[in-house]
């Protein structure tokens, strides 16, 4: 059974295990790195920066294997009913099995209970049809927006979807 716990320094040298290649750093963090591969050391430096401005959440998922999957969750509201998930990704040996619907599951349901928002948001893109996929079937919807957003990499242009989940406690 997995479940949410705080994340330590210490998970950041299993988590950048996971990303594969550029490519795939990109879809997870789109801007945040400037380099490939990301460290540990990486990873914590910035969500030291992080912490100093938006209060994240910093989450890690464990199950009877140890460390499975790991977000953030911040407020982006001044009522603090929106919460925004982001970096979201799980372990290579635990993909495809549902593992990724299940930590989804877990942070819309910390984000109602513990943080008593009504909504989640993530951003996507549109080249990333697994997490798309996964993160419809958490049931997350894709927003219209006014202006899409857009990101560069590798000489292309991303669209980056919109998604929510309101009513998080229903």
């Amino acid at each position: 059974m997995m479940r949410l716990r705080p994340y330590q320094a210490s998970d950041a040298e299993e988590i950048v295990k996971w990303i594969a290649d550029e490519r795939a750093m990109r879809k997870w963090s789109a801007h945040w790195y400037e380099r490939f591969p990301v460290t540990a050391d990486d990873m914590n430096a910035l969500y030291e920066r992080m912490t100093a401005h938006v209060h994240p959440e910093i989450l890690t998922a464990v199950d009877a294997d140890g460390i499975t999957g790991h977000l953030i969750l911040r407020m982006t509201d001044a009522e603090k009913r929106i919460v925004r998930a982001g970096f979201v990704i799980v372990s290579d040996r635990k993909r495809g099995r549902g593992c990724g619907k299940q930590l989804m599951e877990l942070a819309v349901r910390y984000a109602s209970e513990i943080l008593c928002a009504e909504t989640v948001s993530l951003g996507v893109f549109e080249n990333n049809l697994p997490a798309l996929k996964c993160y419809q079937s958490a049931g997350f919807r894709v927003v219209e927006t006014d202006e899409p957003e857009y990101f560069e990499a590798f000489g292309e242009k991303w669209k980056c979807l919109q998604m929510e989940r309101r009513k998080c406690a229903e």
